[in-house]
């Protein structure tokens, strides 16, 4: 077993995060009318489904990329537990009889990105290198000029 913090552990979060992203943005193009549809057609403008096609259309390509991880996958992880709640838990409590499993796994592969982040290999990582990169200029204070009995004071021996 590889010990805890090798770049297996990255290589793995890295790969989670862009599959699930890439499926994820598919997910949300189907929503559009895209690779089928829903069942031959789009989502009803402004419904519940089209708002969730939009989260997933633009939320998608964020996780892949590794921009904005963390608050990213919060909303997404909101957006499926929502999903999950309001259509999938209707149907029946286990997510085998209610066809709810893709939403659970969605929702906790976003609830791992909230705390894990995107890894070394996402843009949040080269982000925070960049802001870094340059020196911040603190203002030096002058020294303090002693009056004369300090001076006479620190000049005297003990």
């Amino acid at each position: 077993m590889a010990p805890a913090g090798s770049s297996f552990q990255s290589h793995a979060l890295a790969l989670l995060r862009i599959v699930a992203g890439y499926t994820f943005t598919l997910h949300g193009a189907q929503k559009f009318g895209a690779l089928g549809g829903l069942g031959g057609h789009a989502a009803a403008a402004y419904s519940m489904l089209w708002f969730a096609g939009i989260l997933e259309i633009i939320g998608g390509p964020l996780i892949i990329l590794g921009l904005f991880t963390r608050p990213v996958a919060f909303i997404l992880c909101g957006e499926m537990a929502f999903a999950y709640l309001t259509v999938h838990l209707p149907h029946g409590f286990f997510p085998i009889n209610n066809n709810g499993e893709a939403a659970v796994m969605y929702c906790f592969a976003f609830f791992l990105l909230i705390f894990a982040g995107g890894g070394p290999y996402a843009l949040d990582a080269r982000r925070g290198r960049w802001r870094t990169r340059r020196p911040q200029l603190r203002r030096q204070t002058p020294p303090r000029r002693l009056s004369g009995l300090s001076q006479r004071m620190r000049g005297r021996r003990r």
